[in-house]
């Protein structure tokens, strides 16, 4: 196993279409790397609703490796989702049953990965010294920026991520060096329509979005990373994971969800019978 995302997944819910599509920063790393050949697994919690069970059809229809997936009663977690000109925009959610520690089992299924991938939506933050400790530490910090969330955390980050699609060159340029000082050896920019940045501490590469008739951004981050991460895994230059990158990227915009699988989403519909869950609303996931 060359890949595993370890802790976020959800349903999609996007209440213009009435679909949920499977997704999440962790999950959606792992697909996009199962689909170009790395064997890839995906550990974390399902919930044993209607969602929970598509999501985990999802995996392996994708061929995901499952074997450390834990089914547990109560909702999964989902994110409602709208769309303005292709742009998602997150409208609440809920992390359901997906909150968990790794286990000891966990850990040493995980200790044959080449890269182990999480987020700051995984609520993870207090078990990545111990996923760093097993294998080298891929971390999707979206566009959280607080120092008091950061410190902790990068010691134990070998590639970083960020969405710093605000930030012009020279910011994001300051940025990336101040993460480097803090630990991790790799930092990569996501800018939307603006030039993604790569670094290694020594040397910048950067690379233009590809052209695309936008659909729906969602997951186009996340599908950029796995590239990065594919090419990491494979001691690819970097230039050649970069371009592959942004092709991936621009396919995501061009269909709905991270990376499909949509069904119908009756939970949003007039009378269902399924009640949306209720609880602290999910992190913001700017996938």
């Amino acid at each position: 196993m060359q890949l595993a995302g370890v802790g976020d997944n959800v349903v999609d819910r996007y209440r213009d279409l009435a679909l949920m599509f499977p997704g999440g920063q962790a999950l959606n790393v792992a697909v996009h790397a199962r689909r170009v050949g790395v064997e890839s697994a995906y550990v974390g919690v399902v919930g044993d609703d209607r969602a929970g069970r598509h999501v985990l059809a999802s995996m392996h229809e994708e061929g995901v490796d499952t074997s450390h997936v834990r089914v547990m009663h109560g909702p999964n977690a989902f994110a409602d989702v709208g769309l303005s000109n292709g742009n998602r925009e997150f409208l609440g959610g809920d992390p359901g049953v997906s909150v968990f520690e790794p286990s000891e089992a966990d850990l040493r299924f995980l200790q044959s990965a080449s890269v182990i991938h999480s987020s700051e939506s995984s609520y993870l933050e207090g078990q990545l010294e111990r996923l760093a400790a097993v294998a080298p530490l891929s971390f999707d910090f979206s566009v959280r920026r607080d120092e008091a969330y950061l410190e902790p955390i990068l010691p134990f980050v070998t590639i970083a991520e960020f969405s710093l699609a605000d930030m012009d060159d020279d910011e994001a340029l300051a940025w990336i060096e101040w993460i480097h000082r803090a630990g991790p050896r790799l930092v990569l920019a996501t800018r939307g329509s603006s030039q993604a940045l790569l670094s290694d501490g020594q040397d910048i590469w950067r690379q233009p979005a590809n052209p695309t008739h936008v659909i729906d951004t969602l997951g186009a981050g996340d599908a950029f990373i796995a590239h990065v991460l594919v090419g990491f895994i494979r001691s690819e230059p970097f230039e050649v994971s970069l371009a592959r990158a942004a092709k991936a990227a621009a396919t995501t915009c061009s269909s709905y969800g991270a990376f499909g699988h949509g069904i119908e989403d009756v939970q949003t519909e007039p009378g269902s019978t399924e009640e949306r869950p209720a609880g602290s609303p999910a992190r913001s996931q700017a996938r």
